[in-house]
């Protein structure tokens, strides 16, 4: 008779995987990961698309203002009425930068003669930089805590402080 090895008879027991350190070191890393995302704060410009129709725009007893801000290049140009005039232009500076603070001052002077125009159509032609185009827009839409102060009557005939400049942004070639 033929006897069977010593070593198949004695099974090794089956080590099992001990998996709590991976699952403590995952469980930290997934901490770390939401604990650090509520540091990311994503910033958004509101921004109106163009209205297209072919109806007649409804006839308003005074002229519009009809504000458009061409930035071109090297140059942008501030116009109104329809149709549309050039009024103002703003040369880029030596150091390559435009003059923000000036747009910002000649808008505040003509807010004050168009208390209740809000719109503005935006239209960025040339060759401009994301940054260039967030600064017209901050030039364009926000009043600065230091702007002289615009009042204008509320329907009760009560002075209110106007916070925004031209604060309805509407880019006119998205798709051009």
């Amino acid at each position: 008779m033929l006897k069977v090895p010593t070593s198949r008879k004695r099974r090794k027991p089956e080590e099992k995987l001990n998996l709590v350190p991976i699952m403590d070191a995952i469980f930290i890393f997934i901490f770390f990961l939401l604990m650090s995302s509520t540091f990311l704060r994503i910033y958004e410009i509101g921004s109106d698309v163009p209205i297209v129709s072919d109806a007649e725009p409804p006839k308003d007893p005074k002229d519009p203002l009809a504000l458009t801000l061409t930035a071109e290049t090297n140059e942008i140009t501030l116009a109104r009425g329809l149709p549309s005039k050039s009024f103002k232009k703003f040369q880029r500076q030596p150091n390559g930068e435009f003059n923000y603070e000036e747009i910002h001052s000649v808008l505040i002077d003509l807010k004050k003669d168009h208390l209740d125009e809000n719109t503005i159509i935006f239209e960025p032609v040339g060759d401009l930089t994301y940054d260039e185009i967030v600064k017209i827009m901050d030039a364009v839409r926000a009043l600065n805590k230091t702007d002289e102060a615009i009042f204008k009557k509320n329907k009760d005939g009560i002075d209110e402080k106007i916070k925004d400049l031209f604060s309805k942004i509407i880019f006119s070639n998205l798709m051009s």
